[in-house]
């Protein structure tokens, strides 16, 4: 009975030890973790300093995709790339066993990498915006380098109404996000033009310059009167015009010159004169027809459109003129009628021109 109780106890004391045991471990993790927390909280914060933090960022252009002239936007594809110093980041290489500390792929980068990074969106996106390969490097200053690949489509303001000589600048704005202008800056690797890169190629398009710039745009989700830094990538590009040219202008400005023919014909031959006046209009809205299918559907009215529209009243006021011309020749008025046609070729050249001039000058004001 004695022994029976005596083994009672000894388990029930080893019980409660146990308990002790396990309370004491969960309290020191629970500990651990906390006091990770803070430290943790304090790693991912921007590094203190006496200003902002300055991040400075370079953007490499690989390739414009595509420009959507309708919907007015562009797709590209780059590399970002972020450098900013973080002094709580430094190590030992000796310690540590290399020199520099590599972070590749977006497990890596989310999941081991114990730093605070800059976080940039594209302000203009127009859907698309796709990152895919990431690295990260930390050197032994704290010096940090973060280099991702951005596929994205950005919105831009086109103007077309020069086409098609016309040229357009293509901007892509990488906004921070989450710190205004105060807390985190921006600053441009190089705010000069950058040499192009030879691979870049457009159907149609000739890429001309690349620029880069910081800007500040409001950020009323950070607070009132707040701004945020942003990167600016400018991508100067100039059309291709020869396409156009010789399939539409040096054709239709042919055709419409033949059309002038009518005017040293005899009066006599009316029927002749109107069915080559309406053979050229008939062309001319042949032309629409066709610019219809190879221009954007736009409201506003291009170059390109008001030479085409040019080119058919012009040919429609030739059969007006053949008319009155026909009409005092059967009247008997032949002087009249041959000083209409003899004005008719000089007046009609002088005009086509004279109206085209004003279309450029209008166009280019």
């Amino acid at each position: 009975m004695i022994s029976v109780q005596h083994y009672a106890k000894t388990l029930l004391l080893t019980l409660i030890s146990c308990a002790f045991c396990v309370a004491d471990q969960s309290a020191a993790r629970h500990s651990t973790i906390l006091r990770n927390d803070v430290g943790l909280s304090r790693v991912l914060d921007p590094p203190p300093s006496n200003g902002p933090v300055r991040v400075r960022v370079d953007f490499h252009l690989l390739d414009i995709n595509n420009i959507n002239e309708e919907a007015e936007c562009f797709e590209f594809i780059g590399v970002l790339t972020l450098r900013w110093l973080d002094q709580r980041q430094a190590f030992d290489p000796v310690e540590v066993g290399v020199d520099e500390k590599v972070y590749q792929g977006t497990f890596q980068y989310n999941e081991l990498s114990p730093s605070w990074f800059p976080q940039v969106m594209l302000a203009n996106a127009s859907g698309l915006y796709e990152k895919s390969a990431v690295i990260l490097r930390v050197r032994p200053d704290g010096s940090c380098t973060l280099m991702e690949t951005v596929n994205a489509v950005a919105e831009a303001k086109l103007n077309l109404r020069r086409t098609p000589f016309d040229s357009q600048r293509l901007e892509a704005v990488f906004q921070l996000f989450g710190f205004d202008a105060d807390r985190v800056l921006l600053e441009a690797e190089s705010v000069k033009a950058r040499p192009i890169e030879n691979d870049i190629r457009m159907p149609q398009w000739t890429l001309k310059d690349i620029e880069s710039s910081i800007r500040s745009i409001d950020a009323p989700y950070l607070g009132k009167n707040r701004v945020a830094s942003a990167y600016v990538l400018s991508a100067q590009i100039h059309r291709k015009s020869f396409f156009i040219v010789r399939l539409v202008i040096i054709p239709l400005a042919f055709i419409v010159c033949l059309s002038w023919s009518v005017f040293w014909m005899d009066q006599a031959s009316m029927i002749d004169r109107v069915s080559i006046s309406f053979v050229g209009i008939l062309t001319a809205v042949t032309y629409q027809i066709v610019l219809n299918d190879i221009m954007p559907h736009i409201a506003s009215v291009t170059l390109l459109n008001g030479f085409v529209t040019l080119s058919f009243f012009l040919m429609c006021v030739t059969v007006i003129v053949n008319l009155m011309s026909g009409w005092a020749y059967r009247r008997g008025e032949t002087q009249r009628a041959n000083r209409i046609d003899e004005i008719s070729r000089f007046v009609f050249p002088l005009a086509y021109l004279s109206l085209a001039a004003i279309f450029f000058a209008i166009a280019f004001w």
